[in-house]
């Protein structure tokens, strides 16, 4: 690494766990060397529903983003059961927020969700029709198969969340990130979303999830990750979510910010 932080740490893998779903070893992620994550160290507890909660801009969709090599990591290095995503990448399932997606792309409910099967695919062949029976049942779980031949275009938003969720259910991962799956959907489809998280956790998988609303942590998670730039506190629900950890996750931003800019400042002097 050619950057002021590969100093910081020369970390092979060695101290990951292979029985942990993610496991992420001294993170730091930068835009412009300018610190996003700092310092993340943590263990994903196998087949828990894990919230990442904290204020808007303390790295909530970096870290998920972060850990699925979307974004490159400054120093530090995470591992899917003891192994690199690129090697995993058929059992870790992705949602992303429904404002990055290009609803207008050509593609109907069922070729969306579809997508979440080419990981199962030899090189060049075309989905089979197993493949379309499971993106089918999908849409059938979350209430969406009467829409299969629409384009996605024409879905609600709380439509069309449910079929990135479906996509995500299809690929039959092991591991889920999922990226404010409950941002501007209606009643309903929340409701939907939370069963289909406690469905996914009676069969054991592992879910992380990016949430906004702390009013409804303690009713969805079975354990928390507060996080501003570096985890404040993780661990499980009733033990990590108190008002004193709160308070220090969205209080202090600006003084994190400061002491890991003052931090990376001594590394580039040596």
């Amino acid at each position: 690494m050619s950057n002021i932080f590969a100093s910081r740490h020369q970390n092979g893998g060695d101290d990951h766990d292979p029985a942990c779903p993610v496991s992420i070893h001294d993170m730091t992620v930068a835009y412009h060397r300018r610190p996003v994550l700092w310092d993340i160290d943590y263990a994903a507890p196998q087949g828990k529903l894990i919230g990442i909660v904290g204020p808007n801009g303390a790295g909530k969709s970096t870290l998920i983003k972060a850990c699925m090599g979307l974004l490159p990591l400054a120093s530090g290095s995470v591992r899917f059961y003891g192994k690199p995503y690129r090697a995993q990448r058929q059992i870790v399932g992705y949602v992303p927020q429904r404002e990055s997606v290009d609803w207008d792309f050509p593609a109907s409910a069922l070729d969306v969700v579809t997508m979440g099967r080419y990981g199962r695919l030899p090189w060049c062949i075309p989905p089979r029709r197993r493949d379309k029976n499971a993106a089918l049942a999908a849409l059938e779980q979350v209430g969406m198969a009467e829409f299969s031949h629409r384009q996605i275009s024409r879905l609600s938003g709380g439509q069309q969340q449910r079929v990135f969720l479906a996509r995500a259910l299809a690929q039959d991962a092991l591991i889920y990130f999922m990226d404010e799956p409950f941002a501007g959907v209606d009643a309903s489809t929340e409701a939907a979303i939370v069963t289909l998280l406690r469905a996914l956790k009676a069969r054991g998988r592992t879910v992380l999830i990016v949430h906004h609303d702390i009013q409804t942590v303690r009713e969805y998670f079975d354990e928390v990750m507060l996080l501003n730039m570096r985890i404040i506190a993780a661990g499980p629900v009733e033990e990590v979510f108190t008002q004193e950890n709160l308070q220090k996750t969205y209080g202090g931003r600006l003084t994190l910010l400061d002491k890991a800019a003052q931090a990376m400042a001594r590394i580039g002097r040596h």
